[in-house]
C-alpha cells in the first residue's frame, strides 16, 4: 500500500523495528530498492533530496511509487528529505509525496517552530506525514554541504517543547552522525539518544546512516529510533560498478548491460541494510 510515514513508523515502534528510507539518485535504483523490501518482508521509505526530485520528476517518482506498492503488495513511502522551502514541500504534496520533511534546524527555534507549524498545518490537511530536525547534522548530500553553520546536538528539553508545539511526526536528531560519510564510522552519543528517547514521545530518525557502526543500530532502535537514512552506500556502490562497466563497455552496447549490475548492488546494501533493521 501507498502509505504515509506516520503510518509505517506505528508499526515499526508496535514490534521494536527500525524503516529504512532509501535515497533514489536516478529512476533505475527505484524498482530495485522496492524489490529488496518486499524480498525482506519490510516497509520502506524512499526518498529523494530536491534536486533529484526536479530531476526525475515529482510526479513520476510518486507514480512509481504508487504503482510499485499496488503491484508488489508491500507498504511504500515516497519522502521528500531535507526541504528548506515552503514552495519545494507544497510541489512535492501536489504531486503526490506521502511525506516530507522540512528542515529548520539552521532557523533560530523560534522561526523554526513557526515554520514547521505552517509545514504541518498544510501536509496533515492533506494527509501527509512531516519530518523535522532539530540540532544540526553536518557533512553532506550528493556531495554538496549540506550545514555550513556549527554542528549542534540536540537538546532533549527543547526537542520536548519543539514537538509540543509543532506536532511533527517524526523528528531527525544530531547525536554525533554525519551526512555523506562512507569512509569511516562515527561514535553515537548513546546517553543522549536515550534521553531524546525519554522525553520525547514521537519516533526518532537517525540521518547519516551510512557513517553508523551495523552493530551499533540495534542499540538506536532500543532508543527509539524508527527511522534510519541510508544515502551515500548507495550512491557510492551504484557509481563504483558504473564506473566498473562503462570503463570496459562498447559504446553501441546495450545500457543495459551497464545499469543493470549497477541495480543490483543497490538490490544488495538494501536488502543487506533491512536484514539489520528488522533485528534478523
Amino acid at each position: 500500500m501507498y502509505t504515509t510515514l506516520k503510518e509505517v513508523l506505528a508499526k515499526a515502534d508496535k514490534y521494536n523495528f527500525t524503516v529504512g528510507s532509501f535515497n533514489t539518485h536516478n529512476l533505475e535504483m527505484l524498482p530495485y530498492m522496492i524489490r529488496a523490501a518486499k524480498d525482506m518482508g519490510s516497509p520502506i521509505s524512499i526518498q529523494t533530496s530536491v534536486g533529484t526530485a526536479r530531476y526525475i520528476g515529482y510526479g513520476v517518482l510518486a507514480s512509481v511509487c504508487k504503482y510499485m506498492a499496488d503491484n508488489e503488495g508491500l507498504d511504500i513511502v515516497l519522502h521528500l528529505d531535507h526541504a528548506a522551502k515552503f514552495t519545494d514541500i507544497k510541489e512535492a504534496i501536489e504531486n503526490g509525496y506521502s511525506s516530507v520533511m522540512f528542515d529548520g534546524s539552521a532557523l533560530p527555534l523560534k522561526e523554526n517552530i513557526l515554520r514547521t507549524q505552517e509545514v504541518v498545518e498544510f501536509a496533515h490537511k492533506r494527509g501527509v506525514s512531516v519530518e523535522a530536525e532539530l540540532g544540526t547534522i553536518g557533512g553532506t548530500e550528493e556531495g554538496i554541504a549540506v550545514a555550513a553553520h556549527e554542528v549542534k546536538y540536540t537538546d532533549p528539553k527543547i526537542a520536548k517543547q519543539f514537538v509540543e508545539a509543532t506536532n511533527v511526526d517524526a523528528l531527525a536528531v544530531a547525536v554525533g552522525t554525519n551526512h555523506g560519510q562512507y569512509k569511516s564510522k562515527t561514535d553515537i552519543n548513546f546517553d543522549l539518544l536515550k534521553e531524546i528517547h525519554e522525553t520525547v514521545d514521537i519516533p526518532l530518525v537517525i540521518h547519516g546512516g551510512t557513517g553508523v557502526k551495523e552493530e551499533d543500530i540495534h542499540k538506536c532502535t532500543n532508543y527509539g529510533v524508527r527511522k534510519f537514512n541510508v544515502g551515500t552506500e548507495l550512491l557510492v556502490g551504484w557509481t563504483k560498478k558504473a564506473m566498473e562497466k562503462f570503463a570496459t563497455t562498447k559504446e553501441n552496447a546495450s545500457l543495459r548491460n551497464n545499469i543493470v549490475p549497477c541495480n543490483e548492488v543497490v538490490y544488495e546494501i538494501v536488502k543487506h541494510k533491512i536484514g539489520i533493521f528488522l533485528n534478523k
